[in-house]
């Protein structure tokens, strides 16, 4: 078992006991830096990061293998990288970047294939001069998305 399987598998059995929580992101330099990346249905609070580092830490062996170890919930522009990430975020707005374009709207659905978003665009009138405001809609595949990120308006 490599080093990293074994922080994963002590991740994962921290985890059990806060089934809201979720692991985005274990990385493991060569240096043996651990950085950690949780993410939550509600948030991640302080003592959950602090609960996941002490089941780490006190799992691990120091005179076998020193490390650094690094716990953090993802920040707030942090591409979103899981399903779960995108259908806690329903409702939300998205600023996604597809092979073909970006778009600004909001998040009405997200299951495990696609996403679906909304937003109001200006475009030629049918008949006459002008523009006018419309409501788009468009299905994406998660499969086309090269990046997805929550923006927080004020």
């Amino acid at each position: 078992m490599t080093f990293k399987e074994k922080v994963n598998g002590l991740i994962a059995e921290a985890l059990l006991e806060k089934p809201s929580i979720f692991l985005v992101d274990l990385a493991v330099s060569d240096s043996f830096k651990i950085n950690v990346g949780l993410d939550g249905d509600n948030g991640v609070m302080l003592q959950d990061c602090i609960d996941v580092s002490r089941a780490i830490e006190s799992n691990l062996d120091r005179e076998e293998q020193d490390f650094s170890l690094e716990v953090a919930s993802v920040g707030v522009g942090t591409p979103l990288k899981m399903v779960r990430q995108y259908r806690k975020n329903i409702g939300r707005t998205l600023i996604v970047t597809t092979n073909n374009e970006k778009i600004e709207a909001e998040l009405l659905e997200a299951n495990d294939v696609f996403i679906i978003l909304s937003w109001k665009a200006r475009e030629p009138k049918k008949v006459g001069k002008g523009k006018e405001t419309v409501q788009k809609e468009q299905q994406i595949p998660y499969t086309e998305i090269k990046e997805a990120v929550v923006t927080v308006t004020f």
